[in-house]
């Protein structure tokens, strides 16, 4: 099969369109007896497939492309959640994976989302860097300058009700704050039309367990923002 018309066939599909009919009267010229309503140019699912083909398979605006990064690691999730979650930088798991926390951060991540009554798949998980640095160390200023504005795109497409920053990386990178994570937890900020709830990173959590009980408080919180309490 042609690659172009492959890959026509395989967007049509995921726009929920089964397949094409042959018979001669679908494949006449005249006016379609009903309008058609067009696609919304803005409709999330879309848009974020936009904003992902923008980026490229093989980004090279920053230094980290040449610096042993896998592949980009754009978002995974629902592309209408009301709850985002914003990390700092994708980890060796994600860098083979090409999806934001599947490691054991991202096992954390799915049972902290499971706890207050969500799944996975209803919420959207992208970082502030699409590409992982190199021995995971902190991105680099000239490398969030050139990363940022896709996670904007994200959020704006998206268009949470809550997004959560995991780590103080993230929320610094937001927030545009150097204040150490221990200040800026537990409080809520607005941001792009959200409420941004600054928490601990899964990862932290790994290393002092002790931190989860201000996350549940963080979380208990974002889920009655959720529910309107």
């Amino acid at each position: 099969m042609n690659e172009a018309l492959k890959a026509h066939l395989e967007f049509f599909e995921e726009l929920g369109i089964d397949g094409v009919r042959l018979e001669p009267e679908w494949r006449a010229r005249g006016e379609p007896s009903e309008p058609i309503e067009p696609l919304e140019p803005n409709e999330p699912k879309i848009a974020l497939r936009v904003i992902r083909e923008e980026l490229g398979a093989d980004c090279s605006r920053c230094k980290l492309h040449a610096l042993g990064r896998t592949q980009v690691v754009f978002g995974v999730g629902n592309p209408n959640a009301d709850l985002m979650f914003v990390g700092e930088a994708p980890g060796a798991d994600e860098d083979i994976q090409g999806e934001p926390f599947v490691g054991r951060a991202g096992q954390l991540l799915t049972k902290i989302i499971e706890a207050i009554d969500l799944k996975r798949e209803d919420v959207y998980i992208a970082n502030v860097i699409k590409c992982r640095p190199p021995g995971n160390r902190n991105p680099e200023p000239d490398e969030v300058e050139q990363c940022e504005p896709f996670l904007f795109r994200q959020i704006d497409t998206v268009k949470p009700k809550v997004i959560v920053a995991l780590g103080k990386f993230a929320a610094q990178c937001l927030l545009r704050t150097n204040d150490p994570i221990t200040r800026i937890r537990g409080r809520e900020f607005t941001y792009r039309d959200a409420i941004l709830i600054p928490t601990y990173h899964p990862a932290y959590l790994l290393r002092t367990p002790s931190a989860k009980r201000d996350v549940w408080e963080d979380m208990k919180r974002v889920r009655a923002i959720l529910r309107g309490e």
